[in-house]
């Protein structure tokens, strides 16, 4: 396989054919503050239509293609990312500021995610085949052939996110997932890291054509604007579309969503301030450890981790004023470091400026002191802010995400207290409690109100960082998500853009092949109530 070529046309990939002009938007170096080669199209109508056309036609020849064809193009894709690797992180490099290595591990999960997706494909029991045979001679009433399973609902509509540029975006988890459920994809490239989207695509796009499918089960729209993405929401032939960014700008396309003739679902991963609760055991038996591994995982890929631990509360006393202390001296080694992009970084000083405006929140410690040294409009600097956890109740602003290397470490009187503040919390994504075993039994109470209040709990460990696996959940509360019955990473992601059809006296030479009384692919079903 060859490495993919580097020159960027600036154009929209539809259905396999590069097609756009008069390039309107740049990608920008968040590093240095400048334009990078290459202008790239703005999506209209037009190309909306056109793409979404050519995948509701590729989405019919879909529903028929061999399964070995489906996994083929996975493993394809993978290959794919990897052959061109070089290309790809040079470019994204360029326009995210990540450095190579984050890079480069991210690109390896992506292509691990693809690589996933096709077993799932193959293995086929994802789809809860379930049969109930027909009874004739039931009384009162005879019982008739039931089948259901799992099947691809449609078009998909992927927005690329900001944050991760390769495992949430192009060819990220929501593309494979939805490949591997026989959906075309729509992908709306982020506005922020176009090339990287362009070179990405091309990948996919090589992929289709050496496994002869059909071209229109892939495109490319960019645009720097939110015009191109309501439209895609809105347009008749999406089936169900995936976002991962800011509250404001999911909730929009939610609404969007909803408020369709026919409304779709949203799967919207957005605002969530993933606690951390601090109980006296282990703050008084490892405070200074805790405060290590808290302020690195604040402060990975610049705080712009979804997961990003943006609140902490902890029992006042001295373990408390010891864990304070240290998160501070860790913090003050934590160099400036550009953000993604200039909207993010207004984003982040605008919201520490507001956490300083509250009266009771205090900066307790920053990035090299407080002093910027050489810290440019487009750093951004590590800050600690305390407040008592009280002014949670009367200031619920607070428990609004600060999308950063930002969090605020909160007092408290006591567990009770904590219990308090974990059932009124908003959603989260995660919630983190550091304890004893013992302290652990002990707090069921807090344990059981954080399993309303989040997808994911960790226990002595940090909350960054995800293991994309069958049992991983990504997902939360709103407005963590728009709902917290699906994840957007890990094989279950699948589950998205899939609806259950249920067959009814049908012919076996009729049925899905799961369906049939051979069960010629083999797979897992619950047959009569047996899982078999």
């Amino acid at each position: 396989m060859k490495p993919i070529e580097k020159e960027l046309t600036g154009k929209h990939l539809i259905g396999g054919k590069y097609c756009g002009a008069g390039g309107r938007f740049r990608g920008i170096d968040p590093a240095a503050g400048t334009e990078l080669p290459t202008a790239f199209c703005e999506a209209g109508g037009a190309e909306v239509n056109c793409a979404l056309e050519l995948a509701d036609e590729a989405f019919e020849i879909l529903q028929t293609v061999p399964v070995k064809k489906i996994a083929g193009l996975l493993e394809r894709i993978a290959a794919g990312l990897e052959a061109g690797s070089a290309a790809i992180i040079e470019r994204a490099q360029l326009e995210t500021a990540l450095p190579a290595e984050r890079l480069r591990s991210e690109l390896a999960r992506t292509a691990g995610q693809a690589r996933a997706f096709a077993e799932l494909a193959l293995d086929g029991s994802w789809a809860q085949a379930r049969i109930d045979h027909a009874i004739p001679g039931r009384k009162p009433l005879p019982k008739p052939d039931i089948r259901t399973i799992f099947m691809g609902a449609g078009p998909v509509v992927v927005f690329g996110a900001s944050n991760f540029p390769l495992a949430i975006s192009v060819a990220g988890t929501d593309t494979v997932a939805a490949f591997a459920a026989r959906c075309p994809v729509v992908a709306k490239g982020h506005p922020a890291h176009p090339g990287t989207c362009e070179l990405v695509a091309r990948v996919i796009a090589e992929a289709i054509v050496w496994a002869k499918l059909p071209p229109g089960m892939f495109s490319l729209l960019q645009s720097s604007g939110y015009e191109a993405g309501l439209a895609l929401v809105k347009h008749p032939l999406t089936a169900a579309v995936a976002f991962t960014g800011s509250l404001k700008g999911g909730r929009a396309l939610f609404d969007a969503a909803a408020a369709r003739p026919a409304p779709i679902p949203l799967y919207a991963e957005m605002g969530s301030v993933n606690p951390v609760f601090i109980l006296p055991g282990a703050a008084a038996a490892r405070a200074e450890g805790i405060a290590e591994g808290f302020v690195r995982s604040l402060n990975t890929g610049v705080g712009q981790f979804c997961t990003n631990p943006g609140m902490v509360l902890a029992v006042a006393g001295p373990a408390y004023e010891r864990f304070l202390t240290a998160v501070c001296k860790n913090a003050s080694c934590i160099p400036p470091a550009a953000m993604l992009h200039a909207g993010i970084q207004k984003a982040y000083d605008c919201g520490t400026e507001r956490l300083s405006s509250i009266p009771g929140v205090k900066l307790a410690g920053t990035a090299l002191g407080g002093a910027s040294r050489g810290a440019g409009p487009k750093m951004a600097v590590c800050k600690i802010f305390t407040a008592d956890a009280a002014l949670l109740r009367r200031r619920p602003e607070l428990s609004e995400e600060v999308f950063g290397p930002a969090t605020v470490i909160y007092r408290c009187k006591n567990t009770a207290q904590m219990l308090e503040i974990a059932r009124n919390m908003p959603g989260s994504l995660t919630a983190t409690i550091h304890g004893t075993e013992s302290e652990l039994r002990e707090q069921g109470g807090l344990v059981r109100a954080l399993q309303r209040k989040a997808g994911r709990i960790v226990f002595n460990g940090f909350p960054t960082g995800l293991e994309p696996c069958a049992s991983l959940h990504h997902g939360g509360p709103y407005p963590a998500t728009t709902h917290s019955f699906f994840t957007s990473v890990g094989t279950a992601a699948i589950y998205r853009y899939v609806r259950p059809v249920c067959f009814q006296g049908f012919p076996d030479a009729a049925l899905p092949e799961e369906l049939r009384e051979t069960n010629p692919r083999r797979v897992r079903r619950l047959v009569d109530n047996s899982l078999k």
